[in-house]
């Protein structure tokens, strides 16, 4: 049962003695009684062209557990989005991929694929990858500045690479469909596709271990809305042997290992944390809150992703209690293993997105 009554957190908000975030993340992770959950609330930049700016300004300043130290007076909230997200400006990436939005802030789709065709293999691998923002000449000084102003602020390390580093990277390159069949006739260039992007990630990874980061993230999306992108049996084939080699260095190295997916990657599971991954980001409601539990809960550490479809955006404050409430007492408990995580995207009415910001930091100090 939780350690409070209902409406009231257990997680203290001031004074000196409170534990920093690097800390009491650490003692999530390795089950070691920590002070509190938790929970991330990501506003998306598209969000401040959305919403009256000023309504999501005092929404955040009135919740300092989730925005700590922010002043709407004072402080410039996040309304330019970052490079390739513009409406009507394409991007390419460092793999020739042609990028398109339609709405400033929100990640748009590839349009132009580069390598329609193997034959033309010989010539895309001599001139990709180029150089980009992750791996140009300054790199390694972005990394270290940033990691210097973590340690400074009391927050973990973060390292890890490009969201999509390697089978979505593919689809890029190649077209989902195009992959799907290059994986399934076998082709025997695939391979050396694979090892390509592979050099390029394993760069990154021993840039932020030579930095010193503390934590490294794989992010790759491989779930649908029911099942997996790929057969199970063609991601142990491609996919596995690569991200272990990604993972290995970093593991050795003392970093904790974070493991991201969205959609439903219940058939990938076990594949996705062979290999020393501490940390598992997954979506509740695709996935399901009680298998969830009876999987993963108390094993690994659970980074849960928090509805973006069905409660946040249609239900009733209440509703959206019920359920960070479920979510709570069923895969937390006062050992550890729990984090959560919201991404704010147009679309949910102003109320639920203070009812979520009230619940999260409700059940921050709840425990089963």
């Amino acid at each position: 049962m939780p350690t409070g009554p209902r409406g009231q957190s257990a997680r203290a908000t001031t004074g000196t003695d409170m534990i920093n975030e690097r800390d009491n993340l650490l003692k999530v992770v390795r089950f070691e009684t920590p002070e509190y959950i938790p929970m991330h609330f990501h506003i998306n930049p598209a969000c401040w062209h959305h919403y009256p700016p000023d309504a999501l300004a005092e929404l955040m300043e009135a919740h300092p557990l989730l925005f700590p130290g922010f002043d709407a007076a004072s402080e410039t909230v996040p309304h330019s989005p970052g490079s390739g997200n513009r409406a009507g400006e394409a991007y390419e990436d460092a793999w020739g991929c042609v990028w398109e939005t339609t709405d400033d802030g929100i990640t748009g789709v590839v349009t132009q694929h580069p390598l329609k065709d193997w034959s033309e293999y010989e010539a895309y691998a001599a001139d990709h990858p180029r150089a980009d923002e992750t791996t140009g000449a300054d790199s390694q000084t972005r990394i270290e500045q940033a990691f210097a102003a973590a340690a400074a602020e009391g927050r973990m390390k973060r390292g890890g690479l490009p969201h999509g580093h390697t089978f979505l990277t593919l689809s890029y390159i190649r077209g989902y469909e195009n992959l799907i069949f290059d994986m399934t006739d076998r082709e025997p260039q695939l391979m050396d596709l694979i090892s390509l992007i592979e050099d390029y990630n394993m760069s990154i990874v021993h840039r932020n271990i030579e930095a010193g980061a503390e934590w490294m993230g794989y992010p790759e999306d491989l779930g649908m809305q029911v099942g997996p992108m790929l057969a199970p049996a063609d991601f142990r084939e491609y996919m596995k042997p690569s991200l272990q080699r990604l993972v290995a260095p970093a593991r050795d190295a003392g970093c904790i290992i974070h493991m991201h997916s969205d959609g439903d990657i219940r058939d990938l599971v076990d594949d996705l944390v062979d290999g020393g991954v501490q940390v598992l980001n997954l979506q509740d409601l695709v996935n399901g809150i009680d298998w969830i539990q009876k999987r993963l809960a108390g094993k690994i550490c659970i980074d849960l992703d928090i509805d973006r479809q069905r409660v946040t955006r249609f239900g009733t404050p209440a509703q959206i209690d019920d359920l960070i409430r479920e979510e709570v007492e069923k895969l937390g408990s006062r050992e550890g293993g729990l984090m959560t995580i919201y991404g704010l995207y147009p679309g949910v009415p102003l109320e639920n997105v203070k009812a979520l910001m009230d619940a999260m930091e409700r059940y921050t100090g709840y425990y089963s």
